[in-house]
């Protein structure tokens, strides 16, 4: 605590001579930025320290985002248990962030989700929600926000009504206090919409809320690939409003075994949004490669280009490492599940390389079969010799973040030089070194296997590479056998 309050100390002395200059730049810069932008620390699991948020403030500050959610699922006074006051410590813990907040101009936006267990008419409960919010001015908080998002209760009109009595009753009471904002429980559009038009919760919801409200939607979907400037506008219609956006990227709380290192893309470039905030991973400082690119995207929307913000991105933050992250963090871009879909596929070069081998293995001629095979043994190598150096130069808590997905990769790729080299082996009928191959390929697989658990990276790719060359390739049941025996006798 004590190098976190001298920390802010010389946060204050150094960051409050930029401040003035730092958003008149932002302002005059970007004609048509967002005018809400910033990051919503929203996401399951181990909360962000102490230090990762201050850290993120200043980050903020520097890439002309202006605001921050506090909303982490698994601090209990947040959700669970909404109702009790925060302990002293928690209460000094956030009377620094607020304030280092305010140093980096940044919007601390004080959050609770209590859907789990609200009574929405019940006058002490809307007390109860009062007492806490105004011990967080009383800190210095000025927004505020209430979150209905995942949970079973489905009262639209008993929801916004509550919203509209904490409007009435907290909010108008102060000048200089923003308008409150919220997350419905149907949060996402194709949740929104039954085959009458929109749903009874959105309905109810929607049309008993005070138009003073802000809302906050996620897309067509939970974690969604796109939202288009014609789906924001249906979505709005909906609610008669512009709603603001939290955009589920590059938030991996529903898949923490793999990183989100693309940049923010395919979002609206022509609407009127009053406000978007991006969810993190868990991983503060990792997180800050998409984190630039949407506060590029948010500053100035129509002119955002998702490739030269994602380059720019990591040259700043990786310097003479950048190139070999570069090539570290193609393979760990897209994330995807039965109902999660969203960022750029990964490795796509190596993977259009992959396909042409494999095409030309089967069909091509020799000349075609080599200088395909030449060409992804030679990525292969460069990504393998990336991973090495990342591995033994990163700084610390950069590498913390990274660890396991570095390894994971550098042991996908090692595979798949085998394997470039069992098709040659394959194709030119040298059995023997074949046979070798085939061996030392399934208990590489084995490990990589072992480790998914905890590192996924290149599914589709890299690794995909492994088991399609194993399919081309791989003897009869009992000749493998015989193999197996043959070659640990040796």
């Amino acid at each position: 605590m004590i190098l976190i309050l001298n920390k802010l100390s010389k946060l204050k002395a150094t960051v409050t001579g930029l401040v003035a200059a730092s958003v008149l730049a932002a302002s005059t810069a970007f004609a048509s930025a967002i005018p809400i932008r910033g990051v919503v620390e929203g996401f399951y699991g181990t909360p962000w320290t102490m230090e990762n948020r201050i850290d993120i403030f200043e980050f903020c500050n520097k890439h002309g985002l202006n605001a921050y959610i506090y909303a982490p699922k698994d601090d209990p006074y947040h959700r669970a248990k909404w109702r009790e006051p925060y302990p002293q410590d928690k209460l000094d813990e956030l009377a620094i962030l607020i304030a280092a907040a305010k140093v980096n101009n940044i919007k601390f936006i004080f959050a609770i989700s209590p859907g789990l267990d609200l009574d929405y008419s019940s006058a002490d409960e809307l007390n109860t929600m009062i007492d806490k919010f105004q011990v967080m001015y009383n800190l210095g908080v000025r927004d505020f926000a209430v979150f209905f998002d995942d949970i079973d209760s489905k009262d639209g009109g008993a929801q916004a009504e509550f919203l509209n009595r904490l409007k009435i009753n907290f909010i108008d009471k102060y000048d200089d206090v923003s308008p409150l904002i919220t997350v419905p429980t149907e949060y996402f559009r194709l949740d929104m919409i039954d085959d009458c038009g929109r749903t009874p919760y959105t309905a109810n919801f929607s049309m008993t809320l005070n138009p003073e409200i802000l809302v906050l939607y996620t897309g067509d979907n939970v974690v969604c690939p796109e939202i288009t400037d014609e789906q924001y506008i249906l979505t709005s219609k909906m609610y008669n409003r512009s709603l603001g956006i939290w955009w589920n990227y590059p938030v991996t709380d529903y898949m923490e075994a793999k990183l989100a290192l693309g940049p923010i893309e395919n979002l609206p470039q022509y609407s009127d949004i009053p406000a978007i905030f991006f969810n993190p991973m868990k991983y503060a400082y990792l997180s800050k490669v998409a984190l630039t690119t949407g506060a590029d995207y948010a500053n100035d929307p129509e002119n955002y280009n998702p490739d030269n913000s994602w380059n720019a991105a990591i040259d700043e933050q990786f310097g003479k490492l950048a190139e070999d992250f570069k090539l570290f963090a193609r393979h760990s871009q897209h994330l995807e599940n039965s109902w999660a879909n969203v960022g750029r596929p990964d490795g796509s070069e190596l993977r259009v390389a992959m396909d042409k081998l494999l095409i030309s293995y089967e069909s091509g001629s020799d000349d075609e079969f080599y200088g395909d095979m030449q060409n992804v043994k030679d990525q292969l190598e460069s990504i393998l010799a990336a991973t090495k150096r990342l591995h033994s130069k990163l700084p610390k808590r950069i590498l913390a973040e990274c660890k396991p997905q570095l390894e994971q990769l550098q042991r996908i790729v090692e595979a798949d030089i085998i394997a470039v080299d069992s098709l040659k082996a394959k194709r030119g009928e040298n059995n023997r070194r074949l046979k070798r191959n085939i061996s030392k390929l399934r208990r590489k697989l084995e490990v990589i296997q072992q480790h998914e658990v905890t590192a996924i990276i290149s599914e589709k790719t890299a690794r995909a590479f492994i088991d399609e060359v194993l399919n081309l390739i791989e003897t009869e049941p009992e000749e493998e056998s015989e193999l197996s025996e043959q070659v640990d006798s040796q």
